[in-house]
Order: C-alpha cells, then structure tokens, then sequence
C-alpha cells in the first residue's frame, strides 16, 4: 500500500444530506437490483464499498469480512471511522445521519473522498434499511462509539460504550427474511468480489472468514487477499490457464489530467479479446469511454510499429492483407481499471461509462506506454505483430467460410437453416426459440409448442467447442452456423469484416437452450453457453439467453402425481405423500434422462409452458470470472479442470 494520504479534515459538516430514506423498504430493488441471491450479495459489496473507498483516499490498508454463524455479516476496516459529532444541518450525530437518510455521506464531498465506488451514498443506508437489526460502531479518538438499528430505524443515540486504541468502522447486519427471497450467504460469491477488490487496490488486505460450521462440524479456513502489484496479478489470475506469447505483463500506472488510470496486458496463443474495464473498482462490462480509448491507442501503436518495421512490413505485403482493428485483439487479455471523480453510467445495465474525457485520458496513456514497451521489446513486438498478421488472414479465411458454409447449407425461405421450425410471429419481442438437443427432442417440441410465439431448432449432436479453435474454423462448422442463421446474428455493420456481433436484427426475445438432464447435456449447455459468451456476449448482456429447466422425475404416489426437478424435490414428494418411505412400493419414480422420453404435451407442461416452466437467466455479473471459467473448462489445460469438476461434483446431475 501506497503512504497513507496527508489525512483532510473529515468531521460532520463533511457529510452532506440530499434526501430522505421513505422507499427503500417498499421498492428495495430500486436501490440494490433485485431482492433474489443477487440483491443479497450486493448489501455486502455496499458495505465493503464504504471500507475500499477509505482505501483509496489512503486511510486503510486492512478490511475483515466475516459471515457469522447465524448468517448474519461483519465488516470492519481500519480507516478513519464514520464521524460522530453533530451534523451541522441534521442536528444529530453524523454516523446516525449517514446510517439513516439516503444520499447522505462524505462520498460528496471531494475533500474527504476524490473517487469513490459506492453508489454515492446509498449504500450503506440501504443496508441498513432492508436488515433487520444492524450493529454499527466506530473507533475514534480512544473510544468506540456505538448505534443500534431496527430496519433502519435507530434504537437510541449514538453512545460511547468502551475505550480502544483501534481506529475505523466495523458494520454487522442481518438481512430482512421478509424481503429477500434468500437470506443463505453464498461463500465463493463474497470471496469472488473480495479477491477482484484486492486485485484493483494494489496493497490492501481483504481477510475473509466463514463461521458457518460445514455437515462434519468443521470451519473454513479464512482466506487473505493481496495482491502487491495490482492488475498485474490480475491479469496473470485471469490468463493462468492460457499460455503468454510475450512472458511478462505489459503495464501502467499513471495520472492524466487527473485521471489515474492502471492497465496491465497479456497476449496469449488463444484466439479470442478478453478485457475487463473498471471504473473505480465497479465492473462496466459494457465498456464505454476508457475502453474506446484503450482499443483506439493499441491498435494505432501496433500499427504504427508494424508499418516502420521492414520485415513486418514485407509479410503483411506479402499476405495481401489489410489489417482491421478486430486483428489487434485476438488472444489479448487485459484489465482497465480508471479512477474518476464524477463518473456517468449509461447503457442496458447502468455500467457503461460515458465520460467523454477518459477517452483521450486513456488514448494518451497508453499510446505513451505502448510505445515506449515496443522500441524498449522488439521480439515481443514482433511476436504480437505477427500474430496479428494471422488474425487477419483469418479473418478474411472466416467471411469466405461463411459465405460458402451459407451457399451449399440447405435452407428454407429467407435463408433460414431447413431443420428450423420458425414461429408466425414476427415480432421479436414476443417470439423465443428453443435450441433443442436431439431430433426426437426436437419432434416432440415441435408438437407441444405454441406455434404463434416458438420456434425449435434442433441440433444433431454436440456443437463445435469454439474455445480450442481459429476464427474462421468456427464458421466452417454447420453446427455453429445453423444456430447463427437461425437468430439472426451478423458480424460487422455494413458488409465490413469485424468480429463485433451485430444483434440488432436479433430474430428472437428469449434463445432457450433445451437439453438432456444429463452430463451430455450440461455439456451440451456448456459448449453453447461458450459460443455465446466468446462470439456474441452482446446476447447474454442484453438479456437474451436462457436455459430451460426439464423436470428430473416424474413421482406417483396412489392418486398423487408430480414433476420433480431436484433431489430435494423428489424426497420431499416421498416426505409429504409417503411419510418418508422410499421403500414403499406404492411409490413410483420415473427418472427421464431424456427430453425425448416425454410425450409433446408433458414436455410443453414441465418445460416450455410459459405460465409454469422455469427457466434459467444466463448473466455475466463478473466477466474476469466468467472468462476464467470458460477458458478452464473449455481450454487445453486438462488439471484444473479436473479439480473443478471434483470439487463441484456434489452440485451436478450425474448419473451412474
């Protein structure tokens, strides 16, 4: 960690109140999303939030997150503590100010905090507002100042109830069982965001502790997250199951015009772009302003080098090939991660930045930096450039591919694949397809669908694994090309080549994968999912795929009869009809392993009913983690892999 910072004057007239706290309780996904597993998980970040946002004006270097065994979580750091004395406006304590009326804290007050990641000020006091009972105390001046909270609502003043010689905030909280949909603390997701923060804050120490006893009595062991060199850890974290074609991170860290802005890259022998932006410390994983930059000055730095290089110069020449942005970024990994005072979210999800500014910011930045890493490394320059030249060979390999794949594939009216069974509709807004594994699964679907608003597409086998492969063998496979045809998706605006998915003629509301309830199936899901996220993520950010959720058995027990779709189901149809007696032989279970083994109305009524189905929202809330999950399962390395699946093997569907 960086010298703390030449601590400012931060007392209650720093805290600055714009409005009440009345709607958080009524419409609580307003303010954390939604009120399910995600929502959850977000009353930590929004806490954590505070704690990181101390950090970065360089008053803490240690956060302790621990998940109590009553569910409940405790957050304690050692910054500067909330201030305590009176609010100058409020009339009351400036920590009871900040814990209880919205849009209240030091974050608008560039005095106190330059930058910060929370959600300027909502956090903390919507935490507040959805627990049921919340702790909050402060270390300040030798003592520890103390307030209690009942859904928001403090139960006295704020109070001195001991002495330390500690300093900082420490915040524990039960979440209200009335509004969440789940209360149960998830470890891996705290631990995910936990070691993303102390990746983006180069020095800090994020400890995590879980005190929930597993099945066999026993703790987990705490888990410490520090990363001394920042994004370039990171982007080693992120890339560890690739290979690097140029050793060693290239990375910088540097302010412009008062921007401080962190980047670190890796090339890899793979054949996809996989870069994380951040603004500060919050994941825009739809870009925006500081990713513009960055892809603009990179590609111009190679360029630049690639063009006053002989030898380069000769082969692209030779190639008859003319270089396109898209070519700059295959097997590219890197992290963004700027820090901005004001920033502007705009976008489908709220986390694209739109500060016209940083663009430039960044472009200077890193034209800088690029340059000097490409005269200071000419064999890792020649090597990246060199790369590029085959990503755009492949490129143009990949438009022929389609082109000829798209003139010999059988196809229907209007260049649609001959297998599909398309829906009347034309309406994209109300219509889904099913992509559905098999054609004795794709037969039954066609029967049982409503044919207004469903289209089935049936696939023969498994798709082509799209991670292991160059651009253009993707679009020499028909497996791959049906379902493109299919949905509508193109590449490029305009007959340029790009390998930018164009989703806006997207034919489809909803793209439902519909598989077996099986290992080929999750396999099956994996490889579609993995053609989506790498080649059209633009699907899953916009809300698009799904995966449908077929029913495991079908249980009967004398006149009653149900679809189960877990374990846990099943044995609670045998808990509730058969008091509990597997055994009994007026017990019926079938166990479909198939789509195919359900008649065209039960597969309608267990899977493709929209009034009763359940199907699953394929999201990306963190694209590092995603990318890494992918390239583990899907890649060349074979270890890890197998670790995942032992480890997880608890929480999948395996039949013997």
């Amino acid at each position: 960690m960086e010298n703390q910072a030449k601590e400012t004057k931060y007392t209650g007239s720093s805290i600055q109140v714009l409005e009440g706290l009345e709607a958080v309780r009524k419409r609580p996904a307003m303010y954390i999303g939604d009120i399910s597993e995600k929502g959850l998980h977000h009353l930590v970040n929004e806490t954590v939030d505070n704690s990181i946002d101390e950090a970065m004006a360089g008053y803490c270097t240690r956060i302790y997150v621990t998940i109590n065994e009553d569910n409940s979580i405790t957050v304690e750091d050692d910054g500067r503590g909330i201030p305590v004395d009176e609010h100058p406006k409020m009339h009351k304590s400036a920590l009871e100010v900040v814990m209880t009326v919205l849009h209240a804290g030091g974050k608008f007050d560039k005095g106190s905090y330059k930058v910060s990641g929370g959600l300027h000020g909502v956090g903390v006091s919507c935490v507040n507002a959805l627990s049921t009972h919340m702790i909050s105390q402060v270390y300040r001046d030798g003592k520890i100042y103390q307030q209690e909270y009942e859904k928001g609502k403090p139960l006295y003043s704020v109070k001195v109830v001991g002495e330390t010689d500690k300093r900082g905030t420490r915040q524990q909280f039960w979440p209200d069982p009335t509004i969440f949909t789940t209360t149960e603390y998830k470890y891996d997701i705290i631990a995910r965001r936990m070691r993303e923060l102390a990746f983006l804050n180069a020095g800090i120490t994020i400890e995590l502790k879980d005190l929930r006893p597993n099945e066999e009595g026993n703790l987990r062991q705490p888990e410490v997250f520090h990363a001394k060199e920042g994004l370039k850890e990171f982007v080693r974290y992120v890339d560890r199951h690739r290979t690097s074609i140029i050793g060693e991170p290239i990375y910088l860290k540097t302010e412009k015009n008062g921007t401080p802005i962190e980047i670190a890259l890796l090339y890899n022998n793979d054949y996809s772009e996989n870069i994380h932006s951040y603004v500060n410390n919050i994941n825009t994983i739809e870009g925006g302003t500081h990713l513009t930059g960055f892809r603009i000055a990179l590609s111009r730095s190679l360029k630049k080098y690639a063009d006053e290089d002989t030898d380069l110069k000769k082969k692209i020449e030779k190639a008859k090939i003319e270089i396109a942005p898209d070519d700059f970024r295959e097997g590219l990994t890197a992290i963004i991660s700027v820090k901005v005072a004001e920033p502007q979210f705009e976008g489908q999800t709220k986390t694209k930045l739109g500060n016209s500014e940083v663009n430039g910011h960044v472009q200077q930045a890193v034209g800088e930096a690029m340059g000097a890493y490409l005269e200071e490394h000419p064999k890792e320059a020649h090597t990246i450039c060199e790369k590029v030249i085959l990503a755009a060979t492949a490129r143009i390999a990949a438009r022929k591919a389609r082109e000829s794949v798209q003139r010999k594939s059988p196809m229907t009216g209007g260049g649609l694949p001959g297998k599909l069974a398309d829906c009347s509709s034309r309406d994209p807004k109300k219509t889904e397809i099913f992509l559905v594994e098999g054609d004795s699964a794709g037969g039954s679907a066609k029967q049982g669908r409503d044919r207004h608003t469903q289209a089935i597409l049936p696939l023969r086998g498994k798709i082509l694994n799209v991670e292991k492969v160059q651009w253009h063998k993707v679009f020499e496979a028909e497996s791959v090309n049906i379902i493109l045809q299919a949905i509508g998706v193109r590449f490029g605006v305009d007959g340029e080549d790009s390998k930018e998915a164009n989703i806006e003629k997207l034919r489809y509301d909803k793209i439902i994968i519909m598989t077996d309830a099986d290992v080929d199936g999750s396999h099956i899901d994996t490889l579609i999912m993995t053609l989506f996220f790498r080649f059209m993520p633009q699907v899953i950010q916009e809300g698009h795929l799904y995966i449908a959720t077929p029913p495991l058995y079908q249980c009967t027990y004398k006149n009653h009869k149900e679809y189960c779709y877990t374990e846990e189901d099943r044995q609670r149809f045998i808990d509730t009809y058969c008091e509990g007696n597997a055994d009994d032989t007026r017990l019926h279970t079938q166990r479909y392993k198939g789509l195919g083994e359900m008649n065209p109305e039960q597969l309608w009524d267990t899977t493709m009913n929209p009034d009763t189905r359940l199907l699953k929202q394929v999201t990306i809330q963190n694209a590092a983690d995603a990318d890494e999950i992918f390239s583990m399962l899907m890649g060349d390395d074979v270890e890890p892999r197998r670790l995942f699946i032992e480890e997880n093997a608890t929480y999948a569907n395996i039949d013997a």
